[in-house]
C-alpha cells in the first residue's frame, strides 16, 4: 500500500514511523510539511477529526512555552497560522488508503492497512524525551 507521508526532515521520530510502516509493506512517499504548499482547505483534510488542540505539535517552542492558546482559536484562525508555520502542525500528516489523517495513531493505521505493525511506535518526540 502507498502512504503519503508529510513529515519534518530530520526527525528521528517521523524516521521511526517511516520504517514501521516500510517494514509493514508500504511504500512511502516523504513530503516536506514545512514546505507542504497546501491550501488552508487541503491541511483542514487533515486535521478536521481531531479537536483543535490536537492539531498543534506539542513539542514545537510556541507550544511548549504556551505562547498559544490552543483551546480559544478558532479553525479558520490556526489554519492561518499553520500556512505561515508548519513547524506547529502535528506530524505527520498521512494519506493512507485515500484517507487523511493528523499524528501517527497506530490502531488506526493498522486498521487502515489492515495489518498490524511490528511493534509499538510513539507519537511523542524523541529530542523532548532527550531534553527532560
Amino acid at each position: 500500500m502507498v502512504v503519503t507521508f508529510y513529515e519534518k526532515p530530520g526527525c528521528s521520530t517521523n524516521a521511526k514511523q517511516k520504517k514501521s510502516l516500510l517494514e509493514a509493506g508500504c511504500m512511502i512517499i516523504e513530503r516536506n510539511l514545512l514546505e507542504n504548499g497546501m491550501s488552508k482547505d487541503e491541511l483542514y483534510e487533515f486535521l478536521q477529526e481531531l479537536p483543535t488542540p490536537q492539531w498543534f505539535n506539542p513539542n514545537s517552542p510556541k507550544i511548549k512555552n504556551r505562547e498559544l492558546d490552543t483551546e480559544v482559536m478558532f479553525e479558520n484562525e490556526i489554519l492561518e497560522l499553520f500556512i505561515k508555520e508548519p513547524i506547529l502542525i502535528n506530524r505527520p500528516l498521512l494519506i493512507i488508503n485515500g484517507k487523511k489523517m493528523c499524528g501517527f495513531n497506530q490502531k488506526k493505521i493498522e486498521s487502515l492497512l489492515n495489518s498490524k505493525l511490528e511493534s509499538k511506535i510513539s507519537n511523542s518526540c524523541s529530542h523532548s524525551k532527550n531534553r527532560e
